[in-house]
C-alpha cells in the first residue's frame, strides 16, 4: 500500500509530466494535447511505481513493455520517458522538427524507451497482444501494458486483438482505455457509441476494473489487485478521464484534441500547471 508521501510524489510526477507535455507541444506549435494530458496520471503510476524498466538500458529483455496504441499521444510519452531519465527531457522539444528523434506518433526506431511503433489506430493493440504472447512463449514474467483511446476503439482490429488475448490466456497483458468521451469529430457517443466498456470486456473473458483515471490512490490500488490476480485472464482497466486534464480552458473541450496553445494560452496553462506542483 502506498504511503501518503508516495502518493504525493506520484501526483507531483503527473503534474511534471503535464508541464513537459505542454512544453513539448508548444515547442513546435502543434500536437495532440487533449488526449496527452488525460493520460498523465496513469503514466506517472506506470513509470513511477508499477513498471520494471531500466532507462540506461531501454531494450533490456526482461523489462515490462508499454504500448501507446493511441500513438498521437506521443508527447505525453516523450515527457514521461524524459523525466524518467531515458534522455534529457529537453531533447523532446524538437518534436516533429527535421532529424528529430521525437515524431508526432511514437516510433521504436527513433525514441529510446518506445517499445513499439504506433499511430495507425487499432494496430498498437494488435502489437501489444503479439508482444505479450511472445514474452509468454519465452517464459518471461514481464507484463505488457497498452493504452487505447476510446475513439480508437471504433476500429474493428481492436476487438480482434481483444479476442486473441483471451484465446491465448495472456494474463501478462493489461489494457487501459483512456475513456475521456471525446474524439476528433465529436463525442464518442455521437460518432460510434461504445456503450459500456467494462461489460464488453467482462463478456470477452477479462478481469475488469473501473476507475477514476485521475485518482492516484484508485489507479495504484487497481494495479495492486492486478498484480495479485492469478487467474490466467488478461486484464482491462476502464479509466474515466478528462480530455485536457489540468488546464481549465482545455478540459472537456473538443477543440483541444489536436490544437496547440498560442503564446498567451500557453502562458496561462503553464501558470495553472505549475501551481499544482
Amino acid at each position: 500500500m502506498l504511503t501518503e508521501k508516495r502518493v504525493h510524489e506520484l501526483k507531483v510526477f503527473a503534474e511534471e509530466i503535464r508541464v513537459e507535455t505542454l512544453k513539448i507541444i508548444h515547442s513546435r506549435g502543434f500536437g495532440h494535447v487533449g488526449g496527452s494530458m488525460s493520460l498523465a496520471d496513469a503514466m506517472a503510476v506506470l513509470y513511477g511505481e508499477v513498471m520494471n524498466v531500466r532507462p540506461e538500458e531501454p531494450r533490456w529483455e526482461d523489462r515490462d513493455w508499454f504500448v501507446l496504441s493511441k500513438g498521437h499521444g506521443g508527447p505525453v510519452m516523450y515527457a514521461t520517458l524524459g523525466l524518467k531519465g531515458f534522455y534529457p527531457v529537453e531533447d523532446a522539444y524538437t518534436l516533429n522538427q527535421p532529424h528529430t528523434r521525437f515524431p508526432s506518433h511514437t516510433d521504436r526506431r527513433m525514441t529510446p524507451g518506445v517499445d513499439l511503433t504506433t499511430g495507425s489506430l487499432g494496430q498498437g493493440m494488435s502489437e501489444a497482444v503479439g508482444a505479450a504472447l511472445a514474452n509468454k512463449m519465452k517464459g518471461k514474467t514481464s507484463h505488457v501494458f497498452v493504452t487505447v483511446g476510446d475513439g480508437e476503439a471504433d476500429e474493428g482490429q481492436i476487438w480482434e486483438a481483444v479476442m486473441a488475448a483471451y484465446r491465448y490466456h495472456l494474463d501478462n497483458l493489461v489494457i487501459i482505455i483512456d475513456n475521456n468521451g471525446l474524439q476528433i469529430d465529436g463525442t464518442t457517443d455521437e460518432i460510434m457509441p461504445q456503450l459500456d466498456f467494462t461489460k464488453k470486456f467482462d463478456a470477452f473473458g477479462y478481469d475488469t476494473y473501473e476507475i477514476d483515471g485521475h485518482n492516484m490512490e484508485e489507479i495504484m490500488a487497481t494495479f495492486d489487485k492486478i498484480h495479485a490476480a492469478k487467474d490466467g485472464k488478461p486484464k482491462f482497466i476502464n479509466a474515466h478521464t478528462i480530455k485536457g486534464k489540468g488546464v481549465s480552458y482545455m478540459e472537456n473541450q473538443l477543440a483541444w484534441h489536436g490544437m496547440a496553445p498560442n503564446d498567451e494560452q500557453y502562458a496561462l496553462a503553464m501558470k495553472e500547471l505549475e501551481e499544482g506542483i
